[in-house]
């Protein structure tokens, strides 16, 4: 018997290493009951399939919560494939900060400098503004980006009053973000070469390399539609299927090794992040469509929190799970991973984002 612990240190030992792919493992996993944190009864679950991923790294004070489930999801796809890929949050945080600031700047200083997002803005941001390794330009421990884009802010609102200029207000935002977050590097060198980090990441993701899902019915299936949370401040477009075909994408994506980046609900009483553990309350309504589409509309299921999803899992009832490595640090009872019950995710998914060679597969 071998416990997700040890699994979990196998994984940081050997997460910028070669290919692995843990499919039809017995390996039971020790899980605290919901609500029950001290007791010694033990709930077991069974790992059918475990992706090969990156460190767990944490988010901190900031709502960043896009940038790291997107990038650990791009990343678990090329480790997936055998290539090492470890990749810098700050690097995206630190371009967007500046782009949304230059649009403050522009709009008289009124508007906040807001680092929200969804999933698909991190591909786009990408695209714009390419991509470093983690290790050329890592996390800023302790940096809350609220405070940081509310600075900003009050220096558009300053510089512009004062007929300051563009100019001026760059500079400043510049030299800020520097004391916050460091000096930005301008190159890659990797393997004796030099890249831009747009070079950089035409190696790591192009455009169309990842699909976005949603499952709502107020829009038609089998179309694409500009999913209305507050977050989508880009407008990206979500292909809309029925909830049985996006919880099939989930299941043989993983299945079949490659990623999912979820975006969801984790505002509800069952999402235990010191457990480790997301379920439905006991004796809830069995999640169907019509469900789902009622607490959407009544704005009971929220677009909080972007995870990746690396695994599959099942405890003594057969009850099916999926594993995702979450963004708060090594917390919990399984180092940051966390154990989402099919229910909870067939309810309060919001939206999915997998690489278009998992949806491919499948035709």
């Amino acid at each position: 018997m071998v416990s997700l612990t040890s699994q979990v240190n196998h994984l940081k030992q050997s997460a910028i290493g070669g290919l692995t792919l843990l499919s039809s493992l017995a390996l039971l996993v020790a899980c605290t009951r919901p609500g029950r944190p001290h007791d010694k009864g033990q709930k077991p679950f069974v790992v059918d399939c475990l992706l090969k991923t990156t460190p767990v790294k944490n988010q901190g004070a900031s709502p960043l919560f896009w940038v790291y489930g997107m990038l650990a999801t791009i990343e678990t796809e090329h480790l997936m494939q055998g290539d090492s890929v470890n990749l810098s949050p700050a690097y995206v945080a630190r371009r967007v900060m500046g782009e949304r600031a230059q649009a403050c700047y522009f709009g008289g200083g009124r508007q906040t400098v807001s680092m929200r997002g969804m999933a698909p803005m991190l591909i786009s941001a990408i695209e714009r503004f390419g991509i470093l390794p983690y290790d050329s330009y890592p996390d800023t421990k302790g940096l809350d980006m609220g405070v940081l884009g509310r600075a900003v802010a009050f220096s558009a609102r300053s510089i512009g009053a004062a007929g300051g200029g563009l100019s001026a207000f760059n500079a400043q935002l510049t030299r800020r973000l520097n004391d916050s977050m460091g000096f930005l590097p301008l190159h890659v060198f990797m393997l004796g070469a030099e890249y831009s980090p747009v070079e950089f990441a035409h190696s790591v993701c192009l455009p169309d390399e990842y699909e976005a899902y949603t499952s709502f019915t107020h829009h038609p299936f089998h179309r694409s539609f500009v999913l209305e949370v507050p977050d989508n401040t880009e407008r990206c477009a979500f292909m809309n299927v029925p909830l049985n075909e996006l919880m099939r994408l989930m299941t043989r994506a993983l299945s079949q090794g490659h990623p999912v980046c979820w975006e969801g609900d984790i505002s509800e009483p069952g999402f235990q992040v010191g457990r480790g553990t997301a379920e439905l309350p006991s004796g809830s309504a069995r999640p169907s469509q019509e469900l789902r589409q009622r607490e959407f509309e009544r704005l009971e299921t929220t677009d909080d929190h972007v995870m990746e999803l690396i695994g599959l899992a099942h405890d003594r009832q057969g009850r099916r799970f999926f594993i995702a490595k979450n963004s708060y640090g090594e917390v919990g009872p399984f180092g940051g991973l966390m154990f989402l019950s099919a229910d909870y995710v067939a309810l309060k998914t919001v939206c999915i984002v997998l690489p278009r060679c998992a949806v491919d597969s499948r035709r």
